[in-house]
């Protein structure tokens, strides 16, 4: 008879204590934060001016991704935040854009707009809104089935896209505020019937009309070296104002900015978002028991105060001086509401921004402005005595839409005519690069530009040719003011930071793509992954 001995080794033995725990230490909370329109240098530009709890908290004792990208284009505001939650881009979420045309229904849609759903909260139709245009489920939508509905999710933003989007399919409920002459937090019957009594109470306290108030600069503007001159031609300004310098008396310039409308287009914008956010924590209860709980939290006012001064402005740097002192309050309030080491944060942005291209044309460095619309006449023009036909293009909304049927019936093919169009838009002033349908759906583009626009391509609801205009050249022809959306650095890199519990400390300057952000999460809570996740968990943090 054999004898077989069994040697049993523990290899726990050999692992770090922090490793074996990690798989088991669930945070109560997770707080999804994304800045929207925060350029990764604004963490390095204005450190020396941050206090030691708010950024330097989380960058100090958490994990900085320095080199951490959006893998697609458009880099703006509701595929930014669709990506962050879901952990893949328009081409499989859907979100292709703020807004787009739709083929099928043949009308521009809003990606967040919902006509089946009512306002909660006001009698106008800014609450008719859900996620119903996206296609995925987000790390929230997860961790909801995970915790068989147990965990609560609860998403809050200035803006209506930005809090229903990375909330999911499945959230407790979303809230976003109408501006105007309401000045209240709202939502719609996608969530819930009524606004709960706490949303109530704070709509009807002063918090939201204590905010006209006069905005100077947080310290001596003197020591504002890390931005340009407080005057200067490359600013917008704010109605009623002749210049765009501080200070800005808000309550005299209400009126004539559409009242609440001012608020979310200053610092004061993030500071309501805080208070309410921290109202939702309280009163919703979140991380206060064994279910892990998500609340996403975007401020906004960062975008507004980019488009408006520019990225260069007196009043960008001042107002991220401001959200470094709302981060600091929100680290406090989790520490003593959830208890430090029971909540796990990251933070992020939806897309970065371009300096003015008037104020780089000043200095002689290569950039611009072009007319789309100047663009699609000449396009049309040259169809008509291309083909001697003027139905051949349905829209054009930054890409080109083909009229499909009246290409059959004119006996032409679909890939010759954007073939012709792409040779036509390729010769026109401040266009860099052209791509048709017949290349993003036959081609696999793996790095570059070709790879961030095939990202960003949806097979159902994109249009036919895409083309891109040159580095900082946008659109438009506002010489004031900054704005994104292209697949250039300035616009694809953002911060990536990561803090609190199964976090560990550190940084790296490996890329890291938005995509990553929804897998890391799962990853943490030990929940599946969004079901159109493509991006992968960040091993260099997690393992």
């Amino acid at each position: 008879m054999r004898h077989f001995i069994i040697f049993l080794f523990c290899i726990c033995c050999s692992i770090p204590l922090q490793a074996q725990i990690l798989p088991n230490a669930k945070p109560k909370l997770v707080v999804g934060i994304v800045v929207d329109q925060m350029r990764y240098d604004y963490l390095t530009r204005f450190w020396d001016q941050f206090g030691d709890d708010g950024f330097k908290e989380l960058v100090n004792n958490g994990f900085n991704f320095r080199n951490n990208h959006f893998n697609y284009a458009p880099t703006v505001t509701g595929p930014g935040h669709a990506s962050v939650f879901t952990g893949t881009g328009p081409a499989n979420h859907g979100i292709i854009d703020n807004i787009w045309y739709d083929k099928i229904g043949g009308e521009i849609v809003y990606c967040a707009e919902d006509r089946s759903v009512s306002s909660v909260g006001t009698t106008s139709s800014a609450g008719k809104m859900s996620p119903h245009r996206m296609k995925v489920t987000s790390f929230a939508d997860e961790n909801r089935l995970y915790t068989q509905f147990r965990g609560k999710t609860i998403g809050i933003s200035l803006k209506d896209r930005g809090a229903i989007l990375p909330a999911g399919h499945t959230a407790n409920a979303a809230y976003w505020f109408e501006g105007g002459n309401v000045g209240k937090w709202i939502s719609s019957t996608f969530y819930l019937e009524e606004l709960p009594k706490w949303v109530q109470d704070f709509n009807n306290s002063e918090v939201a009309q204590s905010y006209f108030k006069t905005w100077n600069t947080l310290h001596d503007i003197s020591t504002y070296t890390q931005s340009g001159d407080d005057l200067n031609n490359f600013e917008g300004r704010f109605r009623g104002e002749s210049t765009a310098d501080f200070p800005y008396d808000l309550r005299e310039l209400r009126e004539e900015n559409k009242g609440f409308d001012l608020i979310v287009n200053t610092p004061y914008g993030n500071d309501l978002t805080l208070d309410f956010a921290l109202a939702a924590i309280e009163a919703e209860e979140l991380g206060k028991d064994d279910y892990t709980d998500v609340l996403t939290l975007s401020f906004s006012s960062t975008d507004k105060v980019g488009h408006i001064f520019g990225v260069n402005s007196k009043e960008v740097q001042d107002t991220y001086l401001r959200l470094d002192r709302n981060i600091a309050k929100l680290l406090r309030s989790l520490n003593e509401s959830v208890g430090e080491g029971n909540y796990t944060i990251f933070l992020t942005a939806d897309h970065g921004a371009g300096d003015v291209p008037s104020y780089l044309e000043s200095l002689k460095i290569p950039a611009g402005y072009t007319d789309t619309s100047i663009l699609s006449t000449k396009l049309e023009d040259f169809l008509k005595e291309e083909f001697r036909r003027e139905d051949l293009i349905e829209m054009v909304f930054g890409p080109v839409y083909l009229n499909h049927e009246a290409i059959r019936s004119a006996g032409l093919t679909r890939e010759h005519v954007e073939q012709r169009i792409a040779d036509f838009l390729l010769n026109q002033d401040m266009i860099s690069k052209v791509f048709t349908r017949t290349q993003l759906e036959q081609t696999q583009f793996s790095s570059g530009l070709a790879s961030a626009i095939q990202q960003g391509f949806h097979h159902k609801r994109s249009g036919d040719v895409i083309f891109v205009l040159d580095p900082a050249v946008i659109g438009s022809s506002f010489p004031t003011g900054s704005t994104h959306g292209s697949g250039y650095n300035y616009d694809t890199h953002v911060p990536l930071i990561f803090y609190g519990t199964g976090i560990t400390h550190g940084h790296t300057t490996q890329r890291s793509e938005i995509v990553d952000i929804a897998p890391t999460i799962s990853s943490l809570l030990g929940i599946q992954f969004p079901n159109g996740a493509t991006g992968k968990p960040l091993s260099i943090m997690l393992d």
